[in-house]
């Protein structure tokens, strides 16, 4: 992974399906930040990104089976964190 971006952003795709906007209020990451962390998700194939071809474009995306199948993890660290912070 590599990276904490990645992992914010993946954690964030959990509550499901988001656009460009959203991520980058959520995450707080810059919009060059965001969008290269986006470019290497898809590509490593963690995440998918929809487009709907309306005024404006709009990009979507949401976590493959690949990038869902961290999730346990994610609720994981969710429990550890309840438990000793």
């Amino acid at each position: 992974m590599g990276s904490k971006w990645k992992l914010i952003v993946l954690n964030d795709l959990r509550d499901g399906e988001k656009r460009f906007n959203e991520l980058k209020r959520s995450t707080g990451a810059s919009s060059y930040t965001l969008s290269r962390v986006l470019e290497d998700l898809v590509a490593d194939g963690f995440i998918e990104n929809r487009k709907e071809f309306e005024s404006p474009v709009a990009s979507y995306y949401s976590l493959t089976e690949k990038g869902g199948a961290l999730c346990p993890v994610f609720e994981s660290l969710d429990d550890w964190g309840e438990d000793f912070l």
